[in-house]
């Protein structure tokens, strides 16, 4: 289920043998850092503005908490001159939440999440392999229970089975991980998300139980995790302005390079359509004549979605000196869809 990421079933075997990474590793440790701030979308219900998730409102976590596990093994290796061992932030052939259970930093959720019941679900995983042999913690033990309020949740039904998560229909490997064209049927169910997704998290009631009882702002959090700016919902029109230069500005030392800019401005085409809104006909005529196939085919089906003369136009005007077939196949595919939005409004009135 893991789509186009290739790395997971690359580095299979090594997972399940942490000896094959550090020779004569005989220990492994996890910590887990928890990055919410306690600051919120301003307006999550605002059409016209992008979702990201948490995790990417602030610094890369990469290293961040890198640079606190290399500190952490060089401390280590003080204690034990010699000693072999790597570190590792969602990086490498490590099984980081299978580990993190085993270790006691928390139990495998439901929605495949690692959840602490001190920290909730918003945590970074990092990973120590040492050649050294420490005295083991007690593992995890689940405590979902009877719930079952993310599974039904989750906007497209990526969660199959109990911590099973289905990748190829999670919204964030959509708009994250996937490179190509997101799929037409799934695409309605993205709703506003630009970069990843928080659904699952949101409705988790270990999460909603430390709402109640942390500090706002959380001063337990590093710094470097709070919204840049403090954005966390950026207006889709400017992000549809973005060229290379001010994507790479805008989003500099953030996890969203990630999924670069035509895959950031696929999504938002995928945004602006689900949006219905007037005010989303600009910045779509905009990504129509952007220079990424992608982003063009994307910004097709936005202006299938909302229809009307203006869209019919526009699509209609950059058929006659579009090239690439896939723009072209979804130019025609977004003529039909206006047509029937109207038809809709029609019925409607």
């Amino acid at each position: 289920m893991h789509g186009e990421m290739a790395y997971v079933s690359r580095g299979a075997a090594a997972r399940f043998e942490p000896t094959r990474v550090v020779a004569g590793a005989q220990s492994i440790i996890v910590v887990g850092e928890r990055y919410d701030s306690g600051d919120r979308h301003p307006v999550p219900d605002d059409p016209t503005r992008g979702k990201l998730s948490r995790y990417a409102w602030g610094d890369d976590y990469h290293r961040v908490l890198g640079r606190k596990l290399e500190r952490t093994l060089e401390r280590l290796r003080a204690s034990w001159p010699g000693a072999g061992g790597r570190w590792y932030v969602d990086t490498g052939p490590v099984l980081e939440r299978a580990w993190a259970e085993a270790s006691g930093v928390g139990f495998i959720g439901k929605n495949g999440n690692v959840i602490s019941t001190r920290l909730g679900s918003w945590l970074f995983l990092g990973v120590i392999l040492l050649a050294v042999d420490v005295t083991p913690t007690p593992s995890a033990v689940p405590r979902c229970g009877t719930c079952t309020r993310c599974i039904p949740a989750c906007p497209t039904g990526a969660i199959v089975a109990d911590g099973v998560v289905d990748s190829r229909l999670c919204i964030s490997y959509l708009t994250i991980e996937l490179r190509g064209a997101i799929p037409r049927e799934l695409r309605p169910k993205i709703g506003s998300w630009v970069f990843g997704c928080d659904v699952c998290q949101d409705v988790c009631p270990w999460n909603a139980r430390l709402e109640r009882t942390r500090a706002e702002p959380r001063p337990d959090v590093d710094p470097a995790y709070r919204p840049r700016g403090g954005e966390t919902a950026p207006r889709l029109a400017e992000l549809a302005k973005l060229d290379e230069a001010a994507f790479r500005a805008r989003f500099r030392g953030t996890p969203v390079l990630r999924t670069k800019r035509r895959g950031l401005l696929r999504n938002v085409a995928v945004a602006l359509g689900n949006s219905r809104s007037p005010s989303a006909m600009a910045p779509l005529r905009h990504l129509l004549a952007d220079p990424e196939p992608i982003v063009r085919a994307h910004a097709a089906w936005g202006l299938g979605e909302i229809g009307g003369d203006a869209a019919r136009r526009a699509l209609a005007e950059r058929r006659d000196i579009e090239t690439d077939a896939t723009v072209l196949e979804e130019i025609d595919l977004a003529l039909v869809q206006a047509r029937g939005q109207d038809r809709d409004r029609f019925v409607g009135r």
